[in-house]
């Protein structure tokens, strides 16, 4: 179920109230909140079942209520078209399977990070052991990627490095470098 996609739904469904001066409760409007905030721990950690629980109750109690005080004051016209969108906006795939994930956990914070791709001419073993050599940490991620992080300079002394031994053989690398 795609939950940011219904919560953005719901959010311009109360945008849509208050223009047309139809009050929303702040109960409604904190768990709207509630939801976005669980959808953000969600990202983070993936397989959090409580988490998917607490977004689908939030996201049903506003839906609830908006569904049925848009029905009793604007009629079945209005709600119709939202309906159809939340239903659409439940079919999608979460962002966070669209995308790839910004957020790395464990990183300490003043730490710069890069993700490499794994490949023949630039295997994990050559990765890690250059990234130890210049005093970096390293993590393979679910992806099979690398995660290499540590101080700015040392990263980009990495990057360099790897450009210099590996990318030369085939011309690829792929380089992100992120403020954590």
């Amino acid at each position: 179920m795609g939950h940011l996609e219904t919560w953005k739904v719901l959010e311009e469904m109360i945008a849509d109230f208050r223009r047309k001066g139809m009050d929303v409760p702040p109960q409604i409007m904190s768990d709207l909140k509630s939801a976005k905030t669980t959808i953000k721990i969600l990202d983070v950690e993936p397989t959090c079942e409580e988490s998917l629980q607490k977004i689908d109750q939030y996201l049903m109690n506003v839906e609830s209520y908006l569904v049925s005080e848009g029905q009793k004051k604007r009629g079945f016209k209005y709600i119709d078209p939202w309906l159809n969108r939340l239903e659409e906006a439940g079919k999608e795939k979460d962002a966070q399977d669209k995308r790839e994930m910004r957020f790395v956990s464990g990183v300490p914070r003043p730490q710069k990070w890069i993700r490499v791709a794994v490949s023949q001419e630039m295997p994990t073993a050559k990765l890690k052991t250059l990234a130890t050599a210049m005093k970096l940490s390293c993590e393979t991620q679910k992806d099979g990627s690398l995660l290499v992080y540590g101080e700015d300079q040392s990263i980009k002394d990495f990057v360099k490095k790897m450009a210099s031994e590996y990318g030369k053989k085939t011309g690829k690398y792929r380089k992100k470098v992120h403020n954590c």
